[in-house]
């Protein structure tokens, strides 16, 4: 495909866009229900919200499902087998930029040697426009770790709410294909490309929080016997929201339920937090205590994943923060590390 592709549409057609779309497409949005912001699939236009900051369960779970059957299976005289067919074409519209990068991260995780079937089946037949955060969160902190609020990895369109317009950057073919049946859009002018420069830096300059991950994987590597990890899990529940509303975390459990002769293999979400995730058939567990699994769950996104991926295996969506019941904050405890080390 040729170079971005830069258009405006106005706002009031929006859900002109979305109904047209409906007719090709399973189109999965976030919708607003007692004020809380989810991704589902929408049926009608007027469903869809763009007034949220961030959705609080991530949309990772449109392509990694907190409870998901596998295969079914029915035992007589054979085996039969039966597995779940591909949804089709799906639009994924405003999602924001840190879960679309999340979702770049699970690609290589779901991806590889063994590869995940049903992952990446719906990661290949969905078409993914973002939505830059104008107004990032307090505890947002995609910048410290390779973010931007107008970050266009992974994304085919992002959209920039300039006022009474969005500014439309085409980003692949696939977002080429999703808006050229639709003739309201139209080629973006200087003084759109003016606003949205303005507005990405102001989104940009308004994120205060900073992570200092200069050199994190070798600090983490000095202070892995620190007494530091016990100090911070002291007030740790072991409650497993830092993972579950995590956009990369993926840890999961695999249950075969049966009835008679008939049965599924379900897999559902599972939480490195928990004390039984790592206990062995022997009964030997490593990480027998809460010190143990939260000083994995920090070096998994700042020292092994980048080691494995060479990215951190964090957004900075601050979501683990905003919902943590006892305030354990990430943000903090880098940048702690850092001076441990130098103790």
């Amino acid at each position: 495909m040729s170079p971005t592709q830069e258009l405006v549409i106005d706002k009031n057609k929006i859900p002109q866009f979305i109904k047209q779309t409906l007719s090709s497409y399973i189109v999965l949005g976030p919708v607003k229900n007692n004020n809380l912001v989810s991704f589902k699939q929408i049926t009608n236009s007027k469903e869809i919200t763009m007034d949220f900051t961030n959705s609080k369960v991530p949309p990772k779970s449109l392509y990694f499902p907190q409870t998901e059957t596998l295969f079914r299976f029915t035992k007589d005289k054979d085996i039969e087998i039966e597995t779940p067919k591909n949804d089709g074409k799906t639009l994924v519209f405003g999602i924001r930029p840190c879960d679309a990068k999340s979702l770049k991260l699970l690609d290589q995780v779901f991806s590889g040697e063994y590869e995940d079937s049903l992952f990446l089946s719906r990661r290949k037949n969905t078409t993914l426009v973002g939505l830059t955060c104008n107004s990032p969160s307090v505890n947002c902190f995609c910048t410290s770790v390779g973010g931007n609020p107008d970050d266009t990895t992974g994304l085919d369109v992002l959209l920039t709410d300039i006022g009474d317009k969005y500014f439309v950057e085409l980003l692949t073919q696939k977002g080429k294909n999703l808006v050229e049946s639709f003739n309201e859009f139209k080629p973006a002018k200087n003084e759109d490309k003016k606003k949205k420069t303005v507005i990405s830096r102001k989104a940009r300059e308004s994120i205060q929080r900073i992570v200092k991950t200069e050199k994190i994987e070798q600090i983490l590597n000095e202070i892995f016997e620190n007494k530091y990890w016990g100090e911070i899990s002291r007030k740790c529940l072991g409650c497993g929201i830092c993972t579950f509303l995590c956009p990369t975390c993926h840890c999961f459990d695999i249950q075969d339920e049966t009835a008679g002769k008939k049965g599924a293999r379900i897999r559902i979400w599972d939480s490195c937090m928990y004390p039984e995730y790592s206990m062995q058939a022997s009964g030997y567990n490593p990480r027998p205590a809460q010190m143990n699994r939260m000083r994995n769950r920090v070096y998994h996104k700042f020292n092994y994943f980048p080691k494995n991926q060479h990215v951190f295996g964090c957004v900075g969506c601050g979501r683990c923060i905003d919902e943590c019941p006892v305030n354990v904050d990430i943000i903090e405890i880098i940048n702690k590390a850092r001076e441990v080390k130098n103790e």
